[in-house]
């Protein structure tokens, strides 16, 4: 019976760890998360919509096309390309 006590401790002290970690890693993250939101500027790209030809090769363009149009047996289409 002893034993049997030591081990259900074991198991509620575990479990109640396991709780306040994970806790912790949620109210952690969120913070950093807002703290970011709030603090770090976004970037605001000017170009949404089409391929963007003055920031990328037209070699380069032709080549991702082509791939495109190769690998989805012409049903596929580019319709934007961004730098990330």
């Amino acid at each position: 019976m002893e034993n049997l006590n030591e081990a259900l401790s074991l198991l509620v002290v575990g479990m109640i760890m396991v709780f306040i970690i994970l806790s912790l890693v949620v109210v952690i993250g969120n913070l950093v998360i807002r703290l970011t939101n709030r603090y770090v500027p976004v970037i605001q790209k000017t170009d949404h919509g089409g391929v963007n030809a003055k920031s990328t090769h037209p070699k380069k363009l032709a080549v991702i096309a082509a791939v495109v149009d190769l690998i989805t047996q012409g049903e596929g289409r580019v319709d934007s390309i961004l730098k990330k």
